[in-house]
């Protein structure tokens, strides 16, 4: 596998046990242990509300939501930690706490308990959630990461595919604690993924001194930047909607709709229209560039949220129009994710571990805190999430124009095609 030079501490001397495909695979199964971490468990809330005595059917959304804060928060410190002591040992690290907060919420015996595991759970995954893109930006950049997270983004979408329908399947032949059982063995085998193939990409010499003062020194750098702050704050926003669905996602198929044990399958087809948005992104990117394929999907994303809003508050928001509205709000998520983190990383080749971790805790702890409002919110009716999908869209927008006026002079980097 060729190298790009990207930053201070990595490119061509940088030796790859991996070849491309295998890197890309790894890097997929690295994000998608948090997608694994969170669909697999949603058949299963019902259960476990049953299990737990939960009063208010809308706290089982806690579940999902307080392991995506744990993930966003976590990535401060793994961040400037990989950037000190190299990829591997954060990496490692990190599937150890997830591995052991596993067990913890198999044994889970009030709901109280199962919170603060999936906490402790989802910070072990913040590792691999900001070390992931690092990898990718330790050797590639501009167009041409893009194109690479484009690739991670279409493998790592078979895991929210067929999760739910996994999460289903255990639930067929064992008791909902099993769930977490295969959570454990998921991190179980990218510990020793990591042990064996995985060679370090940043070399001694090139790593940064570990205090206090660097480290905020590095993130006061991402704030400064308002192409990475930007960036990190729109894909956080939009991230909101996509939480949204997902912590809602039962309630709405199986409460709403009816549709009972078709919820896995239907998941799983509206899942679908991420995978093929980043498969078709992974070439626009290379022909029209970052900025203008993510915008355009921006403006795609708006505009199918204010329909998405009036079908539902003319009460015409059937379960089919559902589908086919929330799958094309998910596929300009495709398009989206990729590329606005990419741009958000473009400027930070020096400080790529610590940078990552600042793009992926600012957009993945918003994502939590609004997908937690917009999930609140939700009573029975479709209108409360098609409002907050458009408002949250508008808003986004309005950052990435911001952005756009701000950064005019700073060039994305073009590779050449």
């Amino acid at each position: 596998m060729t190298s790009e030079q990207s930053g201070g501490g990595v490119g061509p001397s940088v030796e790859m046990r991996m070849a491309f495909w295998e890197f890309v695979v790894y890097v997929a199964a690295c994000m998608a242990i948090n997608a694994l971490a969170i669909d697999i468990i949603l058949p299963a809330l019902p259960a476990m509300s049953a299990a737990l005595s939960l009063v208010s059917e809308n706290d089982r959304q806690n579940v999902v939501l307080i392991y995506v804060l744990g993930l966003g928060v976590s990535q401060l410190f793994f961040g400037p930690l990989a950037d000190r002591f190299g990829r591997r040992p954060v990496l490692l690290l990190g599937f150890t706490i997830f591995a052991g907060a596993s067990v913890a919420c198999a044994a889970a015996f009030n709901f109280a308990l199962l919170l603060l595991a999936r906490l402790v759970q989802g910070i072990g995954a913040g590792a691999a959630r900001a070390l992931s893109i690092s990898l990718v930006r330790d050797r590639f950049s501009g167009n041409e990461m893009g194109r690479v997270m484009s690739l991670v983004m279409m493998v790592f979408m078979i895991v929210p595919i067929l999760a739910p329908s996994l999460g289903q399947l255990i639930l067929f032949v064992a008791p909902w604690r099993w769930v977490f059982a295969t959570l454990f063995l998921s991190a179980l085998g990218l510990f020793f993924w990591t042990l064996l193939r995985l060679r370090e990409s940043v070399r001694p010499e090139a790593r940064l001194r570990f205090s206090v003062a660097s480290v905020l020194g590095a993130y006061l750098q991402t704030f400064r930047n308002p192409m990475t702050l930007g960036y990190a704050l729109a894909m956080g926003v939009v991230m909101g909607c996509l939480m949204a669905f997902i912590a809602t996602a039962q309630q709405v198929f199986q409460d709403v709709y009816e549709v009972g044990a078709g919820f896995t399958l239907l998941f799983a087809l509206i899942a679908l229209f991420i995978s093929v948005a980043s498969f078709l992104n992974s070439r626009a990117v290379m022909r029209f560039g970052l900025r203008r394929v993510g915008h355009v999907a921006l403006v795609g994303f708006v505009g199918t949220a204010a329909l998405f809003s009036v079908l539902a508050w003319r009460g015409l928001l059937g379960l089919e129009e559902f589908i086919v509205l929330q799958g094309l709000l998910l596929f300009c998520f495709g398009f989206l994710g990729a590329n606005f983190n990419a741009l958000a990383m473009q400027p930070m080749g020096d400080i790529a571990g610590t940078a990552a971790a600042m793009v992926g805790f600012l957009s993945t702890t918003l994502g939590a805190v609004l997908g937690h409002f917009v999930g609140d919110g939700f009573d029975g009716s479709m209108l409360p999430l098609g409002l907050g999908y458009l408002g949250l869209g508008l808003l986004a927008l309005l950052i990435a124009f911001v952005v756009r006026v701000l950064s005019r002079k700073q060039p994305v980097r073009e590779v050449p095609v």
